[in-house]
């Protein structure tokens, strides 16, 4: 059998020629995957907006020797709220781009990061401020990093092993985590983290989407906005590719 069915959500698309475009998608059983979507440029396509970015789609797919071939879609979730709003655009942008840079095909995780990656986006289109479409995005950051293998230390320090509780400590991208303040004498790491905002972190990780914690609960933008950052920059030195989709959004903000 060369047909497979799966579930996709889009990521990336390239123009092949005058109608076909090459739709770069993260599926539920099989990583990353590409396929070719043929007259999707033409206007009574089949496929039509099932191929744009930011769609999850029940896919049939035909097995190619270098390219799959797109055979027919059903649109699971459109996230149709994200595309009234910039913010939740470009954010969702950014997560998409993550699972690009991070998956690969095959990937034994599959179910995993589709799943995590379709909750945050489906989190991302029905939030109604800021500061819960920024809390979607951090919880995404925390998780996908776990799953793939880059989970940051929030609990204890990197360098003398020992736990860090109600005190303030230092952050370090490049080693993955927290280090106390003693060690610190040693390393002179410039990002100080206050303990609440590792705590604020480890709710995020620890919690699902759907979960309100009393951390969210009092989080604000600018809490948002460090953390954020932070989790950026530590995503952006593990990652073997450069991400587009900040840079665009820095030059909006």
């Amino acid at each position: 059998m060369n047909n497979f069915v799966t579930d996709a959500i889009n990521l990336k698309a390239y123009n092949l020629s005058e109608a076909d475009k090459i739709i770069v998608m993260y599926s539920k059983d099989k990583g990353l995957i590409r396929g070719v979507a043929k007259g999707v440029k033409k206007p009574k396509s089949k496929l039509g907006a099932r191929m744009d970015l930011l769609v999850a789609n029940k896919l049939m797919l035909y097995k190619g020797k270098n390219l799959d071939r797109i055979c027919q879609a059903e649109a699971l979730n459109t996230f149709q709220k994200t595309r009234q709003n910039m913010d939740k655009i470009f954010y969702s942008m950014y997560i998409t781009e993550v699972v690009n840079n991070f998956g690969v095909e095959d990937d034994p995780c599959s179910k995993e990061i589709y799943d995590l990656l379709y909750k945050a986006l489906d989190k991302i289109s029905n939030a109604s401020t800021n500061v819960e479409i920024m809390i979607a995005v951090i919880k995404f950051q925390l998780k996908m990093m776990q799953i793939s293998g880059f989970g940051i230390e929030l609990d204890t320090c990197l360098c003398c092993g020992e736990p860090i509780k109600d005190v303030n400590m230092y952050f370090s991208p490049g080693m993955g985590g927290i280090v106390c303040s003693e060690c610190n004498e040693m390393h002179k790491l410039s990002i100080v983290m206050h303990h609440k905002l590792r705590d604020f972190l480890n709710a995020c990780l620890q919690f699902d989407f759907e979960y309100e914690s009393e951390y969210d609960k009092r989080a604000n933008d600018k809490v948002c906005s460090v953390c954020f950052e932070l989790l950026k920059n530590y995503i952006d030195i593990h990652s073997s590719k450069k991400f587009k989709s900040t840079d665009i959004l820095q030059e909006i903000k």
